[in-house]
C-alpha cells in the first residue's frame, strides 16, 4: 500500500475512533508508519488528509450499501437486505458517526461528503420504494421520501441505541420494527 493509502486509511479509522479533534497528525503518522514528511508531501495538512478520509469512507460506504440495494429480489428484500447486513453495530456507522462530530459539522468541505452520502442513500432507497409502488408491491399511497428517510434514520439511530445500551440486540430490535412497518405497506409479503 503505498503512503498517501496508508496515510488516509489511518486517519479513516481515527476518525471513526475518535473524531475530528481527537485525530492528531502524530497518531495519524503512528497509525500509519509514515513519516511527517511523508504525510505533508501528499497533503497539505490535516483538513486536506480528512478530506480524503471522509471522501474514501463515504464512497465505500455507497459502494457497500449500492451493492445490496442494487441487488436481486424485491424492493422489500433489498431493502432488508441492506438493513440486516452484516455490520460492527458497536462502533457505529462511520459517515453517520461524523454527524455528530462538531468539528466536521461546521466545516462545509468536510460535511459535504457526508451530507452528499446520506442524500444518497436516502435517494436510492427513496427508488426503490417507488419501485415497489410502481409494480403493486407496495400499498398505493406509499410516500418513497418518507420511507426512505425512515430507513436511514432507523439504521443511524439503531446505532446510538446500540452503542448506549453496550448490545447490538437495540440495533436488531429497530430493524425489525421497521421492517415490520414496511411489510405491513407490502400486498405480497
Amino acid at each position: 500500500m503505498s503512503a498517501p493509502d496508508r496515510l488516509i486509511e489511518a486517519t479513516q479509522e481515527l476518525l471513526w475512533e475518535r473524531g475530528y479533534v481527537g485525530t492528531s497528525p502524530k497518531a495519524i503518522q503512528q497509525r500509519a508508519g509514515a513519516g511527517q514528511g511523508s504525510m505533508y508531501h501528499h497533503f497539505s495538512g490535516k483538513p486536506g488528509l480528512a478530506l480524503a478520509a471522509i471522501t474514501r469512507t463515504a464512497e465505500e460506504m455507497r459502494r457497500t450499501a449500492g451493492r445490496l440495494l442494487d441487488g436481486p429480489g424485491s424492493a422489500y428484500e433489498r431493502i432488508a437486505a441492506y438493513l440486516l447486513r452484516e455490520r460492527d453495530v458497536l462502533r457505529g456507522c462511520p459517515v453517520g458517526r461524523l454527524t455528530m462530530d462538531p468539528d466536521v459539522v461546521a466545516d462545509d468541505a468536510l460535511r459535504a461528503p457526508v451530507d452528499a452520502t446520506l442524500d444518497w442513500l436516502r435517494g436510492r432507497i427513496a427508488a426503490i420504494v417507488q419501485e415497489g409502488v410502481d409494480t403493486g408491491e407496495f400499498t398505493a399511497g406509499t410516500d418513497p421520501g418518507p420511507v426512505a428517510a425512515a430507513v436511514v434514520a432507523t439504521a443511524q439511530g439503531g446505532y446510538a441505541l446500540a452503542r448506549a445500551s453496550g448490545s447490538a440486540a437495540a440495533f436488531d430490535s429497530a430493524v425489525e420494527g421497521l421492517l415490520s412497518l414496511l411489510a405491513a405497506r407490502t400486498n405480497q409479503i
